[in-house]
């Protein structure tokens, strides 16, 4: 197999000239071309100037692959194709009586079970909150209706908190083992578009991802895995000391025991009640940065001509995103996080008395607002010193404040961009309708962050707008506030992905303080359950 790289072509071309530009560029006949699979598609809009081309890159079945490769040797953009497939590190005997434990059933959990699963290893999977299309009735219970339900909702059931988001599935983590490949097939499988195995910036949006992850929790069933829901884990069996514990089991609320010397925790980043079990445990954990801030809300068209000028709402192109960062004079760092083309606002708490905000977006991105974080970088050393749990307490602080200032009824705060630049409150809306729901206050989020906070991302949307025409414009909307970009903590783990001072207890994800989105939340579970299962079955690491 050969693989193509750069080969351009203009973005109306039909979907049959992707063949004969393939022969061209190779210099074959049509028939030597046995099959070719698209591995990725992009293109580069940075130029404003240039025709806009989509840039492909193609893996090739040819019928005398080395003499082609011979010939092309001289041509860097011409090479064997990598070996992507995934490759199963084992599988567990028929009469293996152990089964392992996997606690949470987002991203992480999903992929650690089925790995699992696929090895014959049968896993439990312990979720708190609900199935899927359940968890998505409560979850609008908030949205519509002011009630949350603190054990389904945004961040906890089915899915995990990625469900209730853009369903982004690039990253930018190190993959030598192409497991993020292994990721995007097993969506693909579960209905997922064909699309995501190649375009540059994948994504499935929220209501395909439902329908995706129920799929992929019966084939963990048919594979002999238990998916168990409202199965909140509550403590922690460990023999042994605090230095060099041996784990036993977990018990559930219920008070039920469930005894298994392999568990993987694949909790999300806002399980703060397990953080604090798990450190009265001693359990090995420690501080770490995330970032805090607002959401941004623009009209998409504004992104869309900045981003793309002439081909602004090409077809074949959709919705425009964006990446930006900016560094403060006060030293700090602030970008934008988690951008979501014509998407909304969504409320994202999932404790009482608390506001929380995310972004997503639908398949088809075709709301009338882009949305993205705009978040400023801080750390334990410099911003809340104090223990592993020091940034879940500063969390907590913020969100309960960003509820009285919503006015106590999950309305988030809000105010205008221009208002905020200028440190004045905001009493009415612009042209920009905000999409949060249940709605917004509008008032002044100078009292929602810390200074320095305040004052890097009054700084940086000037900033911001000299690179996007009109991202400073007045009537853009801030809505408060941004606080889960990250996990706040890390449960330490070494090179066996055991947790370093109990040994069966394998943290993962992006709870754990080990991924961050979907895509890299699943290659961690993969990476974690192959760790297991060499563990068990006694298998050395190739």
């Amino acid at each position: 197999m050969l693989r193509i790289t750069e080969l351009k072509l203009p973005l109306d071309h039909t979907e049959d000239a992707l063949r004969p530009a393939i022969v061209q560029r190779l210099g074959i006949a049509d028939s030597e071309l046995l099959d070719f699979t698209l591995f990725k598609r992009s293109y580069d809009a940075r130029k404003k100037s240039t025709e806009l081309h989509f840039i492909y890159t193609i893996d090739c079945q040819l019928s005398d692959e080395a003499v082609v490769l011979q010939r092309l040797a001289d041509d860097r953009h011409i090479s064997i194709a990598p070996d992507t497939a995934y490759k199963p590190v084992g599988h567990a005997p028929d009469d293996l009586a152990e089964r392992p434990l996997v606690v949470g059933f987002g991203p992480c959990g999903i992929f650690a079970a089925l790995i699992l699963a696929q090895a014959g290893l049968k896993p439990i999977v312990l979720e708190r909150g609900t199935e899927v299309r359940q968890r998505t009735k409560d979850t609008w219970g908030l949205w519509r209706k002011n009630v949350l339900n603190p054990e389904s909702n945004v961040q906890f059931g089915e899915g995990g908190a990625g469900t209730f988001s853009d369903g982004k599935l690039y990253s930018q983590i190190k993959d030598p083992k192409h497991y993020g490949r292994k990721v995007l097939q097993e969506f693909v499988k579960a209905g997922a578009p064909d699309e995501i195995l190649y375009v540059s910036k994948p994504h499935i949006g929220t209501f395909r991802l439902t329908g995706v992850v129920a799929t992929m929790r019966e084939e963990i069933k048919a594979l002999g895995g238990e998916v168990r829901f409202q199965q909140r884990v509550s403590d922690v069996l460990i023999e042994g000391d605090r230095l060099g514990g041996q784990l036993k089991g977990v018990v559930l609320d219920s008070g039920e025991q469930i005894l298994s010397r392999q568990v993987i925790l694949a909790l999300g980043h806002s399980s703060r009640d397990t953080f604090r079990m798990l450190h009265q445990r001693d359990v090995f954990m420690e501080a770490k940065p995330f970032s805090v801030g607002f959401r941004i809300e623009h009209p998409q068209g504004l992104i869309d001509r900045a981003r793309l000028g002439k081909y602004a709402g090409h077809p074949k192109l959709g919705a425009a995103d964006y990446k930006l960062v900016h560094h403060a004079k006060n030293g700090r760092s602030v970008y934008s996080f988690c951008m979501c083309p014509g998407g909304t606002v969504v409320a994202a708490t999932s404790e009482p008395n608390r506001v929380v905000t995310n972004g997503m977006s639908q398949y088809s991105r075709n709301e009338r607002n882009a949305n993205a974080g705009i978040v400023v970088g801080i750390t334990p050393e410099q911003d809340y010193p104090g223990g592993p749990l020091a940034g879940v307490e500063l969390q907590e602080r913020l969100e309960s404040q960003a509820y009285l200032l919503g006015g106590s009824t999950y309305e988030a705060p809000g105010q205008l961009v221009g208002d905020f630049i200028a440190g004045k409150p905001s009493s009415a809306l612009g042209s920009v309708e905000p999409s949060y729901k249940p709605g917004i206050k509008l008032g002044d989020l100078a009292l929602a962050l810390p200074d320095f906070a305040i004052e890097a991302i009054r700084e940086a949307l000037p900033a911001f707008g000299k690179q996007i025409k009109g991202f400073d414009m007045h009537d853009a909307v801030l809505t408060g506030i941004e606080t889960r970009t990250s996990s706040p903590l890390r449960i330490t783990r070494g090179a066996d992905m055991q947790s370093l001072n109990v040994r069966g207890l394998y943290p993962a994800g992006e709870g754990a303080g080990y991924a961050g989105g979907i895509l890299s939340a699943g290659v961690d579970g993969i990476r974690v359950a192959e760790a297991l299962i060499r563990d068990m079955l006694g298998i050395a690491e190739a």
